[in-house]
């Protein structure tokens, strides 16, 4: 289901000003080097515990203004924030943003609860401001052709969906050293701090586990392409050397009759890549997509088929592909949210119903 997404367009002396609240490892890796090197972009406010590594931020991507206190941030002239907390902060950082009028782009997983997700998307439409959930792989151009494709209707009405992810970070969700600064892991940058362990080992600070890190890219690129919406979810989980899981499966049952499975694993090995494989079944056909083997394909029963004819990188993750879209957005010079908070709700519901199946041991509802 779609969500109306924003309108207005507000920008102050001919830049968009940007707050970041929460200034961490993707943040300053990705996020910032994007960013700070527009001319249409002042990098006006960062936001971040740590005096330290406060300064250390503001000096390096030339921040006007920093603070520990996101209240204070708020309380600045901006245009638009970069919401990059921990998963469970993120209800409350982006939500304050948005009731301030502010265009927001929310890391992933946009929330970790179902309502506090639609609870955003409603107030992002009702303050007539951009959502936007830093998803790479939407900024590939086969998967905006799938996308195209889907709208157009290329396999007909949608049956059955399957999802696959794997990724190399079973360390980061043992709470274990990830990786070492200096160290190149696909961001626009290079790495300034570590990962912080409890961000994501810690299930009290993280949420969750592999669903919530890395699901939360495969469900929202499902999500976005299918516009389908969970109406009950049936999971299983698995976290055999963690506190939180290293894998899932998920049953999914989906508004209109389709169902889907979900799975995911962060196991790979460290010196790999990712997984992220994609299969839209429906009435006329089916779209097969790879991310880590760079495929689209549409197979359909009256044998108008399509392959999409690519480079073998052309799957990598596009971290600079987000950012600038937002940004366009905000300054109005594009109209188009390649990955809107709509997709990274209906993603939500779907992990946080299935957390919730694996503890209760029941099919739930959303």
């Amino acid at each position: 289901m779609r969500t109306p997404e924003a309108k207005t367009v507000t920008i102050s002396k001919g830049k968009a000003r940007l707050g970041f609240i929460g200034a961490g490892w993707w943040a300053t890796t990705n996020h910032m080097p994007v960013l700070a090197a527009r001319e249409d972009v002042e990098m006006a406010a960062v936001c971040r515990l740590g005096p330290d590594e406060l300064q250390q931020v503001k000096e390096r991507f030339g921040f006007s203004h920093a603070t520990q206190d996101y209240r204070d941030l708020l309380d600045m002239e901006l245009d638009a924030v970069i919401v990059s907390t921990p998963h469970t902060m993120h209800h409350e950082h982006a939500l304050a943003a948005i009731e301030r009028g502010l265009h927001v782009m929310c890391e992933k997983p946009l929330t970790t609860s179902a309502a506090h997700a639609r609870e955003l998307v409603e107030a992002a439409d009702r303050n007539g401001v951009h959502l936007l959930v830093p998803y790479g792989w939407h900024y590939a151009p086969f998967i905006q052709e799938a996308k195209r494709r889907m709208e157009q209707g290329a396999v007909g009405d949608i049956e059955f969906v399957m999802c696959h992810m794997a990724s190399p970070i079973r360390k980061l969700l043992e709470g274990k050293r990830f990786l070492s600064a200096g160290a190149s892991t696909g961001g626009e940058g290079e790495v300034m701090f570590e990962p912080a362990a409890a961000t994501w080992a810690d299930p009290q600070v993280a949420g969750g586990g592999y669903g919530l890190a890395q699901i939360s890219h495969s469900a929202g690129m499902a999500s976005w392409l299918t516009e389908l919406r969970a109406s009950s979810v049936a999971a299983l989980t698995s976290a055999p050397t963690s506190k939180v899981e290293l894998y899932d499966a998920f049953s999914v049952e989906f508004h209109g009759g389709a169902i889907g499975s979900f799975s995911g694993a962060g196991d790979m090995p460290d010196d790999t890549g990712f997984q992220l494989d994609l299969r839209i079944f429906g009435s006329e056909g089916v779209m097969s997509i790879d991310c880590d083997r760079a495929r689209l394909a549409v197979q359909r029963h009256d044998g108008d088929h399509f392959e999409m004819e690519l480079d073998p990188d052309d799957g990598e993750y596009r971290g600079g592909g987000p950012p600038a879209n937002f940004v366009d957005l905000v300054t109005g010079k594009a109209d188009t949210n390649y990955a809107p908070g709509w997709a990274g709700m209906a993603a939500v519901e779907i992990i946080a119903t299935a957390y919730r199946s694996a503890k209760s041991g029941k099919r739930e509802q959303v």
